[in-house]
């Protein structure tokens, strides 16, 4: 028996289609139906034939051609580049947001470091300026330094020199160990680094020991004394220096974290673009009478 243009076939299939968790609903709109002989056997008496065609069987690819996002290829394009991923999954708002937080960041990160460098070279003028190892050298020689230590600490013929071209280093740092080994000697607690070093500039700010080698150091210092204006503000703007370059850290341990917030957020946008509905015509074989058949195909598929 015959029927034109009539819905005869239905075929509703739930699989994992592609590992992506879809769901999907075909329903095929043929013009003829064959004639059913039944044979005790529901497949064949269904179809007709005794195989399904690899086309038409379930788990085979999609005929609609419908397009789905690797949620893989998403996490990994927004891993490297945030928002890439997004874009890639057609959630262009979230994209947006990461790409501009990303370019914000890298921006606050260089703009802090920078402030930082410049700050570094203003607390190391005013060091250079205000501070003189040929003066601590001296403190140190006349009221702490063992006798018999013969220290040569002070490069003769070198008064027009500036003050770290003056000093036998060698010198000054064992004259320096020798002290830290006597009962006066407690606060020596370092030796001084060779000049325009970081821990030179850094010490030289942070412990009572270095005070006298401060232009406004009084003749005599006692350990416990206040220490020298001069000190105080350069340890101040020393750590003006370091609160910069601590902010461009933070901003970049941010940025990283963004890489990793927007790789997984693009992961999620991408299984949710194939768990969205999608609608489809095409075509599809279907078996007929011992043989197959093209016909349309209205496809339906979502996922859970």
């Amino acid at each position: 028996m015959t029927y034109r243009w009539i819905l005869v076939f239905a075929i509703v299939s739930v699989s994992a289609m592609g590992r992506a968790g879809e769901h999907s609903s075909s329903v095929v709109l043929r013009g003829d139906a064959p004639e059913v002989r039944l044979s005790g056997n529901a497949r064949i008496d269904f179809t007709g034939v005794s195989e399904f065609p690899a086309i038409a069987r379930e788990g085979a690819a999609d005929p609609s051609g419908a397009p789905r996002k690797s949620p893989w290829l998403a996490g990994g394009l927004s891993f490297v580049l945030p928002g890439a991923g997004e874009f890639y999954s057609e959630s262009y708002l979230k994209s947006a947001i990461f790409l501009a937080a990303e370019a914000a960041l890298w921006v606050l990160a260089y703009n802090y470091d920078h402030k930082g460098d410049r700050q570094t070279n203003y607390f190391q003028n005013y060091a250079n300026a205000h501070w003189s190892v040929v003066n601590y050298a001296q403190y140190a020689l006349s009221h702490y330094a063992p006798a018999g230590g013969n220290y040569q600490v002070i490069i003769p013929g070198t008064q027009a020199y500036p003050p770290w071209m003056r000093v036998n280093w060698t010198e000054l740092n064992r004259m320096e160990s020798d002290i830290a080994s006597t009962a006066a000697g407690q606060y020596y607690s370092h030796m001084l680094p060779a000049y325009n070093t970081q821990q030179y500039y850094e010490l030289i700010g942070k412990y009572p020991q270095f005070n006298q080698g401060w232009d406004d150091a009084p003749p005599s210092f006692t350990y416990g004394n206040q220490l020298s204006a001069e000190l105080l503000y350069y340890a101040g703007e020393r750590g003006k220096a370091n609160t910069d370059y601590t902010t461009a850290s933070t901003f970049v341990a941010i940025a990283l974290v963004n890489h990793i917030v927007s790789a997984v957020d693009a992961a999620l946008s991408a299984g949710s673009y194939n768990r969205g509905l999608h609608a489809s015509v095409g075509s599809q074989t279907i078996p007929v009478d011992g043989g197959y058949a093209t016909v349309p195909v209205l496809r339906l598929s979502w996922g859970l």
